[in-house]
């Protein structure tokens, strides 16, 4: 049955669905206008930022750094003027043949080339792109005049990082370079990626970067929707990272580094009333100006080779049995333990011990010596006979309050801090008993006894002053005076006397007493050999009798620590020769040292005779090792180790190699021993 629709009916039915219609409309334009009103009201200012920087694109300026200065205002490391060349992408025009015009102007090599065509694919429009660091004047002229053929090309000048004692202060220094892809994942900061910008690698350029690395400049760029240049706007200037003063006397610095020669070895200086460290030289070591620059392959292939290990800090990272340097310690030690220092010991040459015999460096033997004695003639007989009456557990204490093994706060983040031995230690490290034989090699400063030069310094402070005596590297505190140590000052002043005998009594220093200086300054100090491994008898029978017929690595240590004025000590030193033997010995160079302190034209005067005879200063003969280098590379090179991307993992090998290498050998430390001294 079929519907009858009327008007009425058709009526009623339009006038609702328009009323839903209109309702849905309403509602619709009250959503757009609430919208409309939120855009333009609540996220007024987050569209305008947005806004701004498609129009407005921030182009980072890098911060100079902080310069480090030593205690009188000189400069260690600051900021000269760096000439360099960018490329802007967006400008660029005909790039291949603006980059073969560089490429000719600016002497740029396969790699430079191929370095700057990949950082150009990666780069955003507007992002500079470097093409040359550190140029020459002549360089950047002749690019700056040639502007209007090269379209993209943007001369600038920046500051890069320079140390003008070059290879003296590299070890404490470090040295700065470009971020790596990893520090920029892990921060990413735009800072990190800008041409220019450098950081802290090595060294206290490392460790102290947030107080030197200033804040970043930034100059404003006016761009188009496709990030095309249209004019640029104002610059905000970089700020200055903050300086940092450290306790160095660069004079001494350079002049330790000078005397230390050929050598490989360090040489610590301390002032041994503040705890200032006046000079801590590891030598050989590099030029830090050019890692800070992008050193070569060449170049860093025959650092990493050289078995003088100059990429180790070995003030603070060099291990070495102290040898004879610890018997005015242990001499304390003895006295502390209750022994009489004018009871005398009989040295006839050698002492047995079970099956073991152990010499004493004077074959002959020394006959009887009491405690000042012996460590003027560095007597071993005299410290064995006592290390085995009193084990050396009462030698360890002492030695620790010293600083043998010790921990000093230092802005540096690798250090090894060595091995005080006793029976605990002996038995938790390698599940042993200690043995008379370990008192025996220990009591002369061998076996297991390790130390760092920066340690022996230590040792020589506090001995002077009897005063726990603290290193301290950066001049940011006053200095508060070190607590006593409660040494019995008769036991101290035995230990002043013997140390005076070995330089000025007729003991084992006497050849390096200060030379030309008042009567009333004088040098006190204790000499000392380490012994790397002995001359076997097959050796002897060939031929082979003392280190200058052995190869490097297998010559003894010499040592000396040492302080000066003897009568009221003010400056304490160690010096630590690698591998030297009897070639060259530690005592001499720690004389003229300190002897700077208080006379610099007559130490220099003693020192260029010297510095003739090794072939000039330390630039002159890395400039020498250079050429001599450069000119037996004369095959092509197939294989180089890649430059890490800092010091600091390069040398974890070389290091670690150096330490054991330095580690006693068991063998010989339970066998016969020959301590000689200078």
């Amino acid at each position: 049955m079929s519907r009858i629709v009327t008007e009425a009916a058709q009526a009623f039915s339009f006038s609702r669905r328009a009323m839903v219609l209109g309702g849905a409309q309403v509602a619709v334009g009250v959503v757009l206008a609430g919208r409309m009103a939120w855009l333009s009201v609540a996220e007024n200012e987050r569209y305008n930022l947005l806004a701004e920087s498609n129009r407005v694109n921030l182009t980072m300026i890098p911060p100079r750094r902080g310069w480090i200065i030593d205690r009188h205002g000189a400069p260690i490391a600051n900021n000269r003027t760096d000439f360099r060349v960018d490329l802007i992408p967006d400008r660029l025009e005909d790039r291949d043949r603006v980059l073969g015009e560089l490429r000719q102007l600016l002497a740029l090599t396969p790699e430079d080339m191929a370095r700057i065509q990949t950082d150009l694919k990666r780069a955003g429009n507007f992002t500079p792109v470097q093409v040359a660091e550190n140029l020459d004047w002549e360089r950047f002229a002749a690019v700056s005049v040639r502007l209007p053929e090269l379209p993209g090309v943007q001369p600038t000048r920046g500051f890069s990082r320079s140390y003008p004692p070059g290879a003296a202060v590299a070890h404490i220094t470090g040295y700065v370079g470009a971020a790596t892809a990893e520090q920029f994942k892990e921060t990413r900061d735009p800072l990190m990626v800008t041409p220019g910008f450098k950081l802290g690698k090595d060294g206290l350029e490392k460790t102290l970067e947030s107080q030197l690395r200033g804040t970043a400049g930034a100059k404003r760029v006016e761009v188009t929707a496709r990030g095309q240049i249209v004019r640029e706007l104002d610059t905000r200037p970089d700020k200055q990272g903050k300086n940092v003063r450290l306790t160095i006397d660069l004079g001494l610095q350079e002049y330790a580094a000078r005397r230390l020669g050929p050598n490989s070895g360090s040489a610590v200086v301390m002032d041994a009333v503040t705890g200032d460290v006046l000079a801590m030289v590891s030598m050989p070591a590099y030029d830090p100006n050019s890692f800070s620059d992008g050193i070569g392959r060449l170049e860093w292939k025959m650092l990493s080779g050289d078995d003088h290990i100059p990429l180790m800090n070995k003030t603070l990272q060099g291990l070495y049995p102290p040898g004879s340097t610890v018997k005015p310690m242990h001499g304390l030690a003895i006295m502390k333990a209750g022994v009489d220092p004018h009871r005398r010991v009989t040295c006839s040459g050698v002492l047995q011990v079970g099956t073991g015999r152990f010499h004493c460096h004077k074959r002959g033997g020394h006959g009887p010596l009491d405690l000042i004695g012996a460590v003027a003639q560095s007597c071993d007989i005299y410290f064995y006979t006592m290390a085995r009456e009193l084990g050396y557990d009462a030698f360890a204490t002492t030695v620790r309050q010293m600083g043998l093994g010790q921990k000093f706060e230092l802005p540096f983040q690798s250090q090894r801090y060595g091995t005080v031995p006793d029976s605990a230690w002996k038995l938790r490290k390698y599940k042993q008993k200690w043995t008379v034989a370990d008192s025996v090699n220990a009591s002369i400063g061998q076996g297991y006894v390790l130390s760092n030069p920066l340690q022996l310094a230590v040792m020589a402070a506090r001995l002077a002053q009897g005063r726990e005596v603290v290193p301290r590297l950066l001049l940011d505190t006053a200095h508060k005076p070190a607590p006593s140590m409660g040494i019995d000052p008769e036991m101290l002043a035995t230990v002043h006397r013997a140390t005076w005998a070995v330089v000025n009594g007729g003991g084992t220093a006497g050849r390096s007493r200060f030379q030309g200086l008042p009567e009333g300054i004088q040098l006190a100090g204790k000499t000392g050999t380490a012994q790397v491994r002995r001359i076997t008898m097959a050796e002897r029978r060939t031929g082979v009798l003392g280190d200058s017929a052995i190869p490097f690595r297998m010559r003894d240590h010499s040592l000396f620590i040492g302080y000066a004025p003897a009568a009221a000590p003010r400056y304490a030193v160690s010096v630590v020769l690698e591998h030297s033997g009897h070639i060259y010995t530690a005592a001499p160079i720690a004389s003229d040292i300190l002897s700077w302190l208080f006379d610099r034209d007559k130490a220099m005067a003693r020192l260029e005779p010297l510095e003739r005879e090794w072939g000039g200063d330390v630039q002159t003969r890395m400039a020498a090792q250079w050429k001599a280098f450069e000119a037996e590379q004369t095959a092509p090179v197939t294989t180089v180790p890649a430059t890490p991307a800092d010091v600091e993992g390069a040398t974890t090998n070389v290091v670690d190699t150096a330490a054991n290498q330095s580690a006693p050998d068991t063998a010989v430390a339970q066998s016969n021993v020959t301590e000689r001294t200078e």
